[in-house]
C-alpha cells in the first residue's frame, strides 16, 4: 500500500477542491467536505460518499438543516493507487464525483462522463 499521511491526503483533497471552477463552487450551498481514514466495514472500498439533499431536490421546506456532507476516504484510495500521481488523479475524480451528487447528478451519468 502506498504511504501518505492524513495531512498530505487532506492537502490533495483541498487542491482538488481548488480546481473546481469558481462558477460551480459559488453554486454549492450548505455542504462540508471531510477526510476520513476508512469507510464503513459494509463497503470497505468506498472512495467517497455524499450524504445530504442534492440542490435539485431542495424546495421551500429546505431551511435550518445541517450541511450536506462529502467524505473522501484515504485508506481505500491509497490501497488502489500505485503512485502519488495516481492518488492525485483518483482524489480529483472522487471529489468531482461527490460534488456532482450535490448538484443532483446520478452515478449512471457520472460513469458516462468518466467520473465513475
Amino acid at each position: 500500500m502506498l504511504e501518505m499521511t492524513r495531512e498530505e491526503f487532506e492537502e490533495l483533497v483541498a487542491e482538488a477542491l481548488d480546481r473546481i471552477p469558481p462558477e460551480l463552487t459559488r453554486l454549492m450551498d450548505n455542504v462540508a467536505v471531510f477526510v476520513e481514514d476508512e469507510p464503513s466495514p459494509d463497503d470497505p472500498e468506498l472512495l467517497g460518499l455524499y450524504e445530504g439533499t442534492p440542490l435539485t431536490d431542495r424546495g421551500e421546506w429546505y431551511a435550518g438543516v445541517l450541511p450536506d456532507r462529502i467524505t473522501v476516504y484515504r485508506g481505500p484510495t491509497l490501497r488502489m493507487c500505485e503512485t502519488r500521481a495516481d492518488v492525485v488523479a483518483e482524489t480529483e475524480v472522487t471529489v468531482v464525483h461527490e460534488i456532482a451528487h450535490h448538484f443532483g447528478i446520478d452515478d449512471e451519468r457520472l460513469h458516462e462522463l468518466g467520473y465513475g
